[in-house]
């Protein structure tokens, strides 16, 4: 296995970021977060010959999820999300697609448990779960590659929203404390909106650091 390369498609009515973390020597990839625009991310995927092996879900809101069902048809792949967002991933109501006019639900085929490991792209994968912004919201860790998917729990000098269904603000900043701050330092995170950005950096900077 080669080095890792995550690229990146913004997408949907809020600007969410959908992943492509693929292996440069052998292509294979994993999707995070497929929040919509399904075409054009097939698009991107046929023009960098990438092969699809799995998409990872961060947590179950609408502007996450979107165009799962798409991409898993079109690869045929298995949807990892943690067991504690299951309810939100099949309740339209909770995962907020009624409110922007269509019924969205996602199945994962591997409901996901807190510091489960498994291998993708020949390297491990650690699960963390950091509930906040929703209960079941899971912070994907590749240690060997130094990355972490954060989803809308930690952006670049802020968190995640906690006023939806599950959300609790002292939850999350608890979460963002105990379980991502510990992790090195340099750590860079991947958020699920806004730009990239680092544990080192969000421990300096970040005014929810301090609460």
């Amino acid at each position: 296995m080669g080095k890792l390369k995550c690229d990146f498609r913004v997408v949907g009515p809020v600007q969410t970021n959908c992943y492509f973390l693929s292996d440069e020597e052998t292509k294979e990839c994993i999707i995070v977060d497929p929040g919509a625009e399904a075409k054009s991310l097939l698009s991107y995927i046929e023009k960098n010959g990438l092969k699809v092996t799995a998409i990872l879900l961060t947590h179950g809101h609408f502007d996450h999820i979107l165009a799962v069902d798409s991409l898993k048809n079109a690869f045929q792949v298995p949807v990892y999300a943690a067991e504690a967002e299951k309810e939100i991933l099949l309740d339209p109501d909770m995962n907020l697609s009624l409110q922007v006019g269509t019924s969205v639900t996602v199945e994962a085929d591997k409901w996901l448990k807190d510091g489960e490991k498994m291998e993708l792209l020949g390297q491990e994968v650690r699960c963390i779960l950091t509930p906040g912004h929703t209960c079941g919201g899971m912070c994907y860790y590749f240690p060997k590659a130094g990355i972490l998917f954060s989803g809308d729990t930690l952006f670049q000098e802020s968190v995640g929203r906690s006023d939806f269904p599950t959300g609790s603000t002292s939850t999350l900043i608890r979460s963002i404390r105990e379980r991502l701050f510990v992790l090195p330092k340099a750590v860079r995170v991947y958020p699920g909106h806004g730009s990239v950005t680092s544990i080192e950096n969000e421990a300096m900077y970040n005014p929810f650091a301090a609460i």
